[in-house]
Parts: C-alpha cells; sequence; structure tokens
C-alpha cells in the first residue's frame, strides 16, 4: 500500500511537471523578436498605419500578415484604452487585451516571422486625445494652440513637459506589456534635447526585448540612436540623384549605428502613379542591397486620401530566401547584393541603362525573360533568380 500510495505520488508529480513543461513549451514556441528579424526571407515588406488596397477578395489579416512589419495606433490590433480621453489612459482594457492577443496569434500563424508594432503618439493628436485646456496641449508664446501639420486638424503636443514625457513613456510600456506588439514608434524625430529624453524614458519604461522605431525621414539622428532599432524613413524626397544618394547613405548609417536587433524601414512615394513600376523596384532593390531591412512604395502624402495607402507587387513575392553575403559596388554604377535564391542589382538614379550578365541563366523578376543577359534601366532594380539549384 505504502508503495503503491509512493508511486502514485511520483505519478502526479511527473505528471504535473510534464504538463507545465509541455504549457511552458507552448508559451515559448513563439520566436523572439530578433529569431524573427533574422529568420524572415526577402524582399521583406512593412505596412505604415494603412494596407495594400488592391487586394479585395483577401482577408484584411491576410493581407496585413503578407507584411513582415506592420505599425498601426494601438486600436488597430484590438488594444482599447481604458480612460477617456484616451490621452489620459495609462492601460488598456482586460477584454481588448484578450482580443488583441488573438489577433496576434491569428497573424503569427499566417506568418510566424511578422513584427507588431503600436505607434504611441507624443508630439501631436486628435483634438479629443485631451481635455479641452489641459496643460499638455502646445501654446505659442499667445497662448494659442498649436496646430500638428497643414493637413488633418491636429494639435501640437507638448512633450517638453517632463509630467508629459513620462506619461508617453508609461504608454508605451502598457503596449507591450499587453503581449500584443513587439514595440513602439515615435514618428516626427530629429535629435533635440527633449525628444533625446524622451526616447531614453520609453527605453527605460519598455526595456530592451522591444523595439523602438523612428520617424527621421532621410535624415540621421545620432544622439538617440543608441536607443533607437530602426529609423522609418519616409522620403519625401525622391525626384533627383542627389535625393537618392542621401537615401542610400542613411540606410547604410542607420545599418551600421542604430542598436540590434535592427528594424529599418524604407518608403518612397510614386512620381505619377502606383504603375511606376521602375520606381517600385529601385526602392526595393535599394533596401534589399543597402539593408536587412523592410521597405514600401505607397501614395504621396499630399493626396487626400489616406496616407501610406499602397498596392501589392508581384515582385514582392518572397523568393530570395536570405542573403549570403554584403553588397559589391561593380564598376558600371550598379550595385548588386547575392541571395540564396539568386541576386539583387540596384540602378541608381543618376547612372545609366546598363546589361546585367551571368554564367548561368537567370531569370528577371521585373520581365519574367530567362537569359544570361538582362537589360535594367535608370533609375531601377531587378532580381534575378537562378534556375538550377
Amino acid at each position: 500500500m505504502k508503495k503503491d500510495y509512493i508511486l502514485l505520488l511520483v505519478v502526479l508529480v511527473f505528471g504535473s511537471s510534464f504538463a507545465l513543461n509541455r504549457s511552458s513549451s507552448a508559451d515559448s514556441a513563439e520566436l523572439s523578436v530578433a529569431e524573427r528579424i533574422t529568420a524572415r526571407d526577402y524582399p521583406s515588406i512593412f505596412q505604415a498605419w494603412n494596407p495594400a488596397d488592391n487586394l479585395p477578395n483577401k482577408d484584411r489579416w491576410a493581407v496585413m500578415a503578407m507584411h513582415d512589419l506592420v505599425w498601426h495606433g494601438p486600436g488597430g490590433f484590438g488594444l482599447i484604452w481604458d480612460t477617456k480621453p484616451t490621452g489620459l489612459a495609462e492601460s488598456f482594457t482586460p477584454e481588448s487585451i484578450k482580443a488583441g492577443r488573438k489577433i496576434r496569434r491569428d497573424l503569427l500563424k499566417l506568418n510566424p516571422n511578422i513584427i507588431l508594432i503600436a505607434e504611441i503618439r507624443y508630439r501631436d493628436a486628435h483634438p479629443n486625445f485631451l481635455p479641452e485646456g489641459h496643460n499638455w496641449w502646445k501654446r505659442d508664446k499667445n497662448g494659442e494652440l498649436v496646430k500638428g501639420w497643414g493637413e488633418g486638424g491636429f494639435i501640437c503636443l507638448d512633450f517638453a513637459n517632463p509630467q508629459f514625457r513620462e506619461h508617453v513613456a508609461q504608454r508605451a510600456g502598457a503596449a507591450v506589456q499587453s503581449g500584443v506588439v513587439d514595440g513602439v514608434l515615435l514618428d516626427w524625430w530629429r535629435d533635440d534635447e527633449d525628444r533625446i529624453a524622451l526616447v531614453k524614458a520609453v527605453r527605460e519604461a519598455i526595456g530592451d526585448k522591444y523595439l523602438i522605431i523612428t520617424n527621421t525621414n532621410e535624415r540621421t539622428a545620432p544622439k538617440s540612436a543608441p536607443y533607437i532599432n530602426g529609423y522609418f524613413m519616409e522620403c519625401t524626397r525622391s525626384k533627383t540623384a542627389a535625393d537618392w544618394e542621401r537615401i542610400a547613405a542613411t540606410l547604410k548609417w542607420a545599418e551600421q549605428n542604430l542598436r540590434p536587433p535592427r528594424a529599418n524601414c524604407i518608403e518612397t512615394w510614386y512620381h505619377n502613379s502606383r504603375e511606376d513600376l521602375h520606381l517600385m523596384r529601385a526602392t526595393t532593390a535599394l533596401a534589399l542591397t543597402h539593408s536587412d531591412g523592410y521597405c514600401l512604395f505607397s501614395d504621396p502624402n499630399p493626396l487626400p486620401s489616406w496616407d501610406h495607402r499602397h498596392n501589392w507587387y508581384p515582385f514582392w513575392d518572397k523568393s530570395l530566401g536570405k542573403p549570403v553575403g554584403e553588397a559589391a559596388a561593380k564598376y558600371d554604377g550598379t550595385v548588386i547584393r547575392e541571395f540564396e535564391n539568386g541576386s539583387v542589382v540596384y540602378n541608381p538614379m543618376g547612372n545609366r541603362p546598363v546589361e546585367v550578365t551571368f554564367s548561368k541563366t537567370r531569370k528577371s523578376a521585373a520581365t519574367g525573360i530567362l537569359s544570361e543577359r538582362h537589360k535594367l534601366t535608370c533609375p531601377d532594380g531587378d532580381i534575378y533568380l537562378k534556375t538550377e539549384p
């Protein structure tokens, strides 16, 4: 009887331990942020707030999951602030956290390497964000509210106020602690005393595990770089060779100087229409040759429609695998980089059309042509896929 009792205890303890281990294993099945960044294949596209809208027959979550990195306001992932006006809140409703975690699980099932980022507003917000007359609204020397930007009707926030900066940091902490997102986005970024104080507070609040992405446009921000994992390069200027040189230099700098794991995101806008395919390919090839980051080709912000809407292009369908080396500048002015399944060639604005040659047949992702020789216009880029294992 005593032996039977001891055996029963052993079975119960072992069974409990086994169940706990299984649960722990299930919880840890999700890759870390750094692992997901490394594990993804290329090309790698990101979504900035608004979706690809040329796939009407696809479910919205399926379209989102085609992108490897997505940011949105917390509400875009199901999170709801627990206080009104929402600008006063520092936590989310329990029900919305539960809903947001389900959205996250569903997205990870569709794309196990997707990264989810919540924008935390600190520079400007809708007039309903804070109570009227609140001291966190920014005012000019005459006491008048400062407008956020020309369109949208938003009002600037006073991030020079240390109390407000701490509040922003607490909101960032709440976002990552919800278990729904992998980091935060801080828009409208440059190096100044108040922003550096802000990013330090945000980093302290979220810890080392999560990402901070900032929108520097085509500029670098070296003083805040130690706290930041990636730039959102919202490239508002891309019509001259000098523009593209500046974009490439900033992207290269960010790849070398920001905090790992790095998640740099480069976006250019079309010049005439979404059918500026050579510009889409040039943007993609620039990202592929000059970084391990993400890219986007989208509508220009001045359009009356929502910003950052875009097409999904077949050129973006994953085909390259992973990079196997660094980029190399060629004598003809192009830049080439090798991947597991092929080569990427970037031909920058200001160069000339070139002929790209290989020792074996390659398939152009742009034209579908199978050949050892391919013509590449300028500015442009292409993916040349191996036709043999």
